[in-house]
């Protein structure tokens, strides 16, 4: 595995037409590997608006995605690794918000099926991402050889177990394809991400789409890259824009030798836990 590499977001403008979005990532990627990144994070559901009622319509099996073909090609154009944010996937007759990562040659090594949905009643906001969507139950941790990477989908951020189990399965970089929306980023997202990274001593990488006022929906934007120690990297604004961050490994070895977070941890505490959990069941 590489000592650092450079990471990029294409924190790119959705909209209600899934041609456009795609001519966007294809370009958005071409500029990401032109200026050096290793790694290219798209945001959740980049290749449609993230309205529950719109998933069915554009939802796209994996054997047959118009949206993997696109991004699959322009991996492998690139020469990048590509963990594709997440599509509306059609399988089994049910509806996955679905992150493909792919490798340099464009070949899906692995899925992540978001866990955690948004459903929520918040003043000002009702969302049921449950009403179309079917929760996933696999926890992806994916080894290439730049790192060992855990994926996330947006409230998942919210659950800071999944994370922690992530960073005993040797995750040290995080990927989380997000919409946080106008409501909640003010409010949480920053302070999320930066808990997260902090918490398992990993680097945050997470993508929001550019905020687009057409769509019912609007997202936060503000993507962000997070190192182990809780330092901002790079921050996109509320615009369509690339940004882009190394991230060191060496460094996250050097914050967990010098805090030693993980190395004493309570294992009988971990134990108690599953024994409780089986006990519930």
């Amino acid at each position: 595995m590489k000592n650092s590499f450079k990471i990029a977001i294409c924190q790119m403008s959705v909209v209600d037409d899934k041609q456009t979005n795609l001519d966007k990532v294809t370009a958005m990627i071409k500029e990401s590997g032109d200026n050096g990144a290793d790694m290219v994070v798209l945001p959740e559901m980049f290749n449609c608006p993230y309205e529950t009622h719109k998933f069915r319509a554009y939802a796209e099996s994996a054997d047959d995605s118009p949206s993997l073909k696109t991004v699959s090609m322009a991996a492998n154009m690139n020469n990048i690794y590509l963990v594709a944010g997440s599509i509306p996937e059609l399988l089994d007759g049910n509806i996955y918000n679905s992150c493909f990562i792919l490798n340099r040659n464009g070949e899906v090594i692995d899925v992540y099926r978001k866990m955690h949905l948004f459903d929520v009643d918040i003043p000002g906001m009702i969302f049921n991402e449950s009403e179309t969507v079917t929760a996933g139950n696999k926890i992806t941790v994916v080894d290439t050889d730049l790192t060992h990477i855990g994926i996330g989908i947006c409230y998942d951020i919210r659950f800071p177990e999944l994370f922690r189990i992530m960073t005993l399965k040797k995750a040290g970089l995080m990927i989380v394809p997000g919409a946080f929306n106008m409501k909640t980023g003010p409010a949480h997202w920053e302070t999320l991400i930066r808990a997260r990274a902090i918490d398992n001593q990993v680097y945050m990488v997470v993508a929001s789409p550019a905020p687009n006022e057409d769509l019912s929906y609007v997202a936060y934007g503000h993507s962000l890259i997070v190192d182990p120690w809780g330092k901002i990297l790079c921050e996109a604004g509320e615009n369509e824009e690339i940004i882009y961050a190394t991230i060191d490994t060496s460094y996250t070895d050097k914050i967990r030798e010098e805090l030693p977070i993980l190395k004493n941890r309570r294992t009988d505490i971990y134990k108690l836990i599953e024994i409780n959990n089986k006990k519930i069941k």
